[in-house]
């Protein structure tokens, strides 16, 4: 006994999350090649949560390839937008906001007059280089997949910037000029023309590559190829983060594209006007970039240079905190009755599930986190609720199959029973839904003894002995067992198929 309890501390500590919240509210303001756009942050340094964020398409590089120059009318919007953030930042006392620009005011004959223009508005522009933008990039889709390893591609307007990921760090970085602003006159020059400059850049560049990578997309038009994707695929979770593609993927986009109806845009939502003139060009330019680095898969990245500048910014010990575990903690924190209850529900069922790899572990504390986040729902839609939330919420460091396990988890916990939620069983496999719906099972019995505080569960043990599902409590605490508590212990022993007792 002693030895199986000294087990499952152990892996608890290993998955220790500790949020630990922004010292001042903060805020970055992108000047990008196509769009302006402000993000207020605030809430877990390591993941925090988006307060506010709105875009302008002021298009400053639109012109650049042409003239050289930030026109004057793009130079108005882009201030106008800057204009507004700023006003914007001091109303909702952002502590620090850090505002940076990125190729078309740094390659524009211009762009030193767009900075001292946003510097008589009190804003002080920070201008990246182009391997401090691919670092940037790079850095946050590590922010929000931890464990990439592979090539980063950001497609902004007026460059796109490499950069290979490997063991939680950014090693060789390359930035071209190749955002999709300037793809059309390359294309203009013929078949194969787009191919021979990315070869020949490539070349000059110095950029061996290896083959056989991911390519993790970062960037609003590469995002939007990928929601054309997901929508003519019929793929049942409409979630971008970690959204895959094969390889082969990016060439058919590429011909199908060619002749799909402008109206069939306006029937995706997620898909602005302003992106779709874009897409062409960016399906061309992943079919090139697929070709030439020889990549195995596609992988979609949420999270670019903005989330990079703040992940940049944090020391070693907090880039190691698990992002999905973090923002798992802070919402059950703020939605459960009671402060720590998710981590004592977790150690409480942790001795049924030993077997447990680490991958389905962190899973498992992730619903256990979020086991009492339904309470304030109608009871008739707990479940609902629980599915909604492991579906739809902005999660990161999670794939597709591992939000469906942790929304079955939830759905069972809420009151689902051993039924599977309609459409998850397209996301993960039989037996991973079933081990969550053990879980949830588990966590709804901790949830029913303990009333949601800590005593009972302190009071009390859950652990096989044999083929017997035993809940084991001390003489003293008898009376905490009743008819509710029986009876979700048989279901989740009928679930795993072995008998139960109560014991003392």
């Amino acid at each position: 006994m002693n030895s199986m309890l000294s087990q499952v501390r152990a892996i608890a500590e290993t998955m220790a999350t500790s949020p630990q919240h922004a010292r001042a509210r903060t805020a970055i303001i992108d000047i990008g090649s196509n769009s302006v756009r402000l993000v207020v942050y605030d809430g877990p340094r390591r993941i925090p949560f988006i307060l506010f964020n709105e875009k302008v398409m002021a298009g400053l590089g639109a012109s650049l390839g042409r003239t050289g120059r930030i026109e004057a009318d793009a130079m108005d919007r882009g201030l106008r937008a800057v204009g507004r953030f700023a006003h914007l930042c001091r109303e909702m006392q952002v502590d620090e906001v850090r505002c940076v620009a990125t190729a078309a005011v740094r390659d524009a004959e211009n762009g030193a007059d767009f900075i001292a223009r946003a510097a008589a508005m009190g804003l002080t522009v920070e201008l990246l280089t182009g391997a401090q933008e691919a670092i940037a990039a790079a850095h946050g889709v590590l922010s929000g997949i931890p464990g990439a390893d592979g090539i980063v591609g950001d497609l902004g307007g007026g460059s796109l910037e490499l950069a290979r990921v490997r063991d939680g760090a950014v090693h060789e970085t390359v930035s071209l000029p190749l955002g999709v602003l300037r793809l059309p006159q390359i294309r203009a020059k013929g078949p194969g023309a787009l191919e021979r400059q990315v070869k020949k850049m490539l070349a000059k560049a110095g950029w061996a590559g290896e083959p056989d990578l991911p390519f993790y997309m970062v960037g609003g038009s590469w995002r939007a190829l990928a929601r054309f994707d997901m929508e003519s695929t019929h793929f049942p979770l409409p979630v971008m983060h970690q959204y895959e593609m094969t390889a082969a993927r990016a060439e058919q986009l590429t011909r199908s594209l060619s002749h799909v109806d402008k109206a069939r845009f306006k029937e995706i939502p997620q898909i602005t006007g302003s992106r779709v003139p874009t897409l062409p060009d960016a399906a061309a330019l992943l079919s090139v970039i697929v070709r030439q680095l020889k990549a195995s898969r596609l992988v979609v990245s949420a999270y670019g240079l903005r989330e990079g500048l703040l992940y940049g910014d944090l020391p070693p010990e907090i880039r190691q905190h698990d992002p999905l575990l973090v923002a798992a903690e802070a919402e059950g924190e703020a939605q459960a009755r009671f402060s720590g209850h998710g981590d004592m529900i977790e150690r409480w069922i942790a001795p049924l599930f030993l077997e447990d790899g680490s991958a389905w572990r962190r899973i498992r504390r992730a619903a256990c986190l979020l086991a009492d986040v339904g309470w304030r729902a109608n009871p008739d839609f707990r479940s609902e609720r629980g599915v909604e939330i492991a579906l739809h919420s902005n999660w990161v460091g999670i794939t597709a199959a591992e939000r469906a396990m942790l929304a079955q988890a939830l759905h069972s916990n809420f009151g689902g029973g051993i039924s599977t939620p309609p459409g998850i069983e397209r996301l993960a496999p039989p037996e991973a839904l079933k081990r969550a719906m053990l879980w949830g099972l588990a966590i709804r019995l901790g949830q029913r003894l303990s009333g949601g505080v800590e005593g009972p569960l302190l009071a009390s043990r859950l652990e096989m002995e044999g083929d017997v599902l035993e809940l084991r409590l001390r003489g003293v605490d008898a009376d905490l067992f009743g008819e509710a508590v029986e009876r979700r212990q048989r279901q989740l022993a009928q679930a795993m198929g072995v008998k139960y007792r109560l014991a003392w």
